[in-house]
């Protein structure tokens, strides 16, 4: 009697699993994807730029990568700082805040944005102390960006954590007995070892900056032309029955999203071909 390994599936069952997977796949990725593309195209490539050529467009990619310029640096050097800490240090407290890092991923993002509503409102908490500074935090770039910066938070601090852990501290305190000093061992030692894996998590904290919707829509205010980023002014214009500005603003940001799939892709190769390399 044949017996099949515990591990290995008969021809028939691994056929019907890629089958329905790529079906799924199918249906529920690519087939909306191309229905964007096909709609944006729908009137022609001339509809397409005028539509792109709309000052409120052209206001709403201008801030989006405003916000994004702003909150994945801001991420970057807070989640590398926190990957740093935890990857390198035993202490006291460090399980609470890895709990803190990952905390964005269990808050729904409109929540996320309802915390600022409610610390830099009228009657909230820093409400008051923004108006006497003249700051206006909601309805304006930083409540945009601070929305997004907590959204995004975990995606760099997440990626370089298992990957710290993972290399260890060897090469650094080799480093240090040779004579190097703090930020020469960061520069020279630790950043070139970590390098693919930063860019990995950037990728991902831009991606996700640049795509948010709940939070931001909670402290934008909705203002056209000034707190409308691309997600915004692609529900403003679906509401507005605006077909081809609307699917042509959604057509750029699934451009932007297939070419960070293929980054990614790239930098998963090369992080992998960096981690056989240190076996």
């Amino acid at each position: 009697m044949t017996q099949t390994r515990p591990t290995q599936e008969r021809p028939a069952t691994r056929a019907a699993v890629i089958a329905l997977t790529l079906v799924l796949l199918t249906g529920f990725l690519l087939l909306p994807l191309l229905v964007v593309f096909v709609e944006a195209f729908a009137h022609g490539f001339g509809a397409v730029l005028t539509a792109l050529s709309e000052p409120d467009a052209l206001a709403a990619i201008r801030l989006t990568l405003i916000v994004a310029a702003i909150s994945v640096p801001l991420n970057t050097v807070c989640g590398l700082a926190a990957a740093w800490c935890i990857g390198r240090f035993e202490f006291p407290g460090r399980g609470l805040l890895m709990t803190l890092i990952e905390l964005p991923f269990s808050v729904s993002p409109v929540v996320s944005g309802l915390v600022w509503v409610l610390l830099f409102g009228t009657n909230g908490w820093l409400g008051t102390v923004a108006d006497r500074a003249n700051v206006q935090v909601l309805f304006a770039l930083p409540g945009l960006v601070l929305a997004t910066v907590f959204v995004t938070f975990p995606f760099v601090a997440r990626t370089l954590i298992p990957l710290m852990r993972e290399q260890g501290s060897a090469e650094e305190e080799a480093a240090v007995t040779l004579g190097a000093k703090g930020w020469r061992v960061f520069w020279h030692v630790t950043l070139p070892n970590i390098r693919w894996g930063l860019l990995y998590g950037v990728l991902l904290c831009n991606a996700r900056a640049m795509g948010e919707f709940g939070a931001v829509a909670v402290v934008s205010g909705h203002v056209r032309g000034q707190t409308m980023t691309m997600p915004l002014q692609v529900e403003a214009l679906f509401n507005d029955y605006d077909w081809v500005g609307a699917f042509t603003i959604a057509g750029l940001l699934s451009l932007l999203a297939l070419i960070t799939l293929a980054v990614k892709a790239v930098l998963e190769w090369r992080i992998g071909e960096h981690g056989r390399a240190l076996i």
